[in-house]
């Protein structure tokens, strides 16, 4: 073997000698075969440095995202997975042997292991069969709203200034319907003056965000707001010492990109809202993939970018890894870069000289070695991918072309069958796949008007109209014929509650 060979292999296998519980990725490329003796391997402990998997389209980002839930499940660790191709849920189906697969795995010195992972199937509102996950307006908060909406960053302080009004009012926002009334409310004789006093907010801006949400309701869109709001500790479910892998079914990402990966960082503020400071960890509590994270970024405004920043810079101490998916390191801001320790790059495709630029950038993003980084990163195969991540100490380990490994579940889509076992054995569909509808902002400022309306003359007695159904959290029936009793309930339930807001705005209501 050559000196520089020799080298180069034994700076891998010592880089990658770690002592505590791995996830395996797979076996360094010397000289293009793959050298079972130098093993790449991730700390568990350093998973909450967060990471990125990037790539090229058909490069194998997708394999390598199963294949490191699998082994984080095996590990007892849950996991978050967005799945934006819908060809995740193979992830519930055991693999089937192949020749092929045994020799690849051969060759890194790993063997074939057919495994079924504990599965979750989840879906926003009406976008897919699975679990439905639906957050109420209140904790989505104004600034993940302001972002739907594509408002504008005047128009976004002013939706906060009507949801300060809201919460100073004890007015919960359930769906959008009552935000749509506080805002109408404002707009009307009788909210005038509250409106002044707020400050700032012109009936013109309020007319705009009003139009917006209006909008909104006629694309269908808001089905995704509402109760039972999930409660994303039921991410952290451990099954038989497994950690469940919840699949997120975002099957028309396409379409309404914003609204999606929105949404996405609403469950990730959420969570971090929920989670107690953990510090380090010899494992994660959870692991978190942003797929097509380039979505998040996209057309945002300072405030949203600054929140995420924000997020990703201080979830780590709950215990919380994330690891960004996308086809280029360059999709995302410096300041989120610079917080994603672990890095697996799969190939890039350089066809312009703004793609030559992008490699450029790209190389500068990994530590300097012995590897060429440029042959590298332009002529890895599928399957392969240059990898750094952060050693038990916290320094990079060195640059590693890699033969990246295969997960012992279905690679693609599970079977129909599957899918049908895996929804109906869900411990989560029981509480969240029935919609609830409570007394909230809508009611409450309806029955206000009632009241002070003049009475009116005695008419014969009729039978009351259906209303809207508590939901089991209040523990009480409506009294329908005391709407002023109603409200003043409502607002005993929420005084003393604690409010929390977090970075997007949102506000959190302490779980019972």
């Amino acid at each position: 073997m050559p000196q520089e060979t020799n080298t180069l292999l034994n700076s891998l296998v010592e880089g990658y000698a770690f002592e505590s519980a791995c996830l395996e990725l797979g076996a360094a490329l010397i000289d293009g075969k793959a050298e079972p003796a130098a093993q790449v391997r991730l700390p568990l402990k350093m998973l909450n440095r967060h990471g990125l998997i990037a790539g090229a389209t058909g490069t194998g980002k997708t394999v390598t995202l199963q294949t490191m839930a699998e082994q984080l499940s095996v590990a007892g660790v849950p996991v978050f997975l967005a799945d934006v191709k819908g060809d995740l849920t193979g992830l519930a189906q055991p693999a089937e042997p192949s020749d092929k697969l045994t020799a690849r795995l051969a060759e890194l010195g790993h063997e074939f292991t057919a495994r079924t992972n504990p599965v979750e199937i989840l879906s926003l509102v009406g976008k897919g069969e699975g679990v439905p996950v639906r957050a109420s307006v209140d904790a989505f908060g104004p600034i993940l709203l302001a972002r739907v909406l594509e408002l504008n960053e005047t128009q976004e302080e002013c939706l906060q200034l009507i949801f300060h009004y809201a919460d100073s009012n004890k007015l919960p926002l359930d769906d959008l319907s009552d935000l749509k009334a506080v805002i109408s409310f404002l707009l009307s004789d009788g909210g005038a003056k509250a409106l002044e006093a707020l400050g700032g907010v012109s009936s013109s801006t309020a007319s705009v965000i009003l139009r917006g949400i209006t909008i909104m309701q006629t694309q269908g869109l808001d089905q995704f707001f509402g109760q039972p709001e999930f409660d994303t500790a039921d991410f952290l479910q451990v099954r038989d010492g497994a950690g469940v892998i919840n699949i997120l079914e975002l099957p028309s990402v396409s379409s309404q990109p914003i609204l999606f990966s929105t949404f996405l960082m609403w469950l990730l503020a959420d969570m971090f809202e929920d989670l107690p400071e953990a510090g380090d960890l010899d494992k994660p509590k959870l692991v978190f993939f942003l797929d097509e994270a380039h979505l998040l970024f996209k057309d945002a405004t300072k405030a949203f970018t600054d929140a995420i920043i924000s997020t990703v810079r201080l979830i780590r101490s709950k215990g919380v890894g994330l690891f960004f998916i996308t086809q280029s390191p360059t999709d995302l801001p410096d300041e989120v870069l610079g917080q994603l320790g672990n890095r697996i790059q799969h190939a890039v495709r350089v066809f312009t000289a703004k793609d030559q630029s992008a490699l450029k950038q790209i190389i500068k993003t990994f530590p300097s070695g012995e590897l060429d980084l440029q042959e590298a990163l332009t002529q890895a195969g599928v399957g392969e991918a240059v990898v750094t991540v952060l050693g038990e100490k916290g320094a990079p380990t060195p640059v590693a072309w890699t033969k990246m490994s295969s997960p012992g579940s279905n690679i693609g889509p599970a079977s129909s069958e599957r899918l049908e076992q895996v929804r109906g054995s869900s411990a989560l569909a029981a509480q969240y796949s029935a919609a609830m509808d409570r007394d909230s902002a809508r009611e409450m400022l309806d029955a206000k008007a009632q009241a002070a309306q003049p009475a009116a003359a005695p008419v014969p007695e009729a039978a009351p109209e259906p209303s809207r159904e508590s939901t089991p959290r209040q523990g009480r029936e409506r009294q329908e014929a005391n709407p002023m009793m109603d409200m003043a309930m409502d607002a005993a339930k929420v005084i003393g509650r604690e409010l929390i807001r977090g970075f997007f705005g949102n506000r959190k209501r302490r779980r019972r």
